[in-house]
């Protein structure tokens, strides 16, 4: 008999729904309190899972879901820079 394997499940910061760890976005605050998206998944730090559209991202920010998630304050400057890195990453 063959084992099924189990597929890893992160909840979504932005809308609060459980999905496959390989569909959502990882946002992690390294070491040094920098705060970036991690593409591979395997950045260490703290990391936030969030799905991979603006809407999920936003409202995790505005609702202040991320900081409570990442322990750090998250600037403007942060926020548009996650925005740019995921417009960029989805080409």
């Amino acid at each position: 008999m063959m084992k099924v394997k189990k597929i890893p499940q992160r909840k979504c910061v932005g809308c609060n729904e459980m999905k496959d760890k390989k569909a959502l976005l990882r946002i992690v605050r390294s070491p040094e309190g920098e705060i970036s998206l991690d593409l591979t998944g395997k950045k260490n730090g703290r990391g936030a899972y969030v799905c991979p559209n603006k809407e999920c991202i936003m409202k995790a920010v505005k609702e202040k879901r991320l900081e409570r998630a990442l322990e750090k304050p998250i600037s403007d400057a942060v926020t548009k820079q996650l925005l740019e890195d995921l417009e960029h990453g989805q080409q």
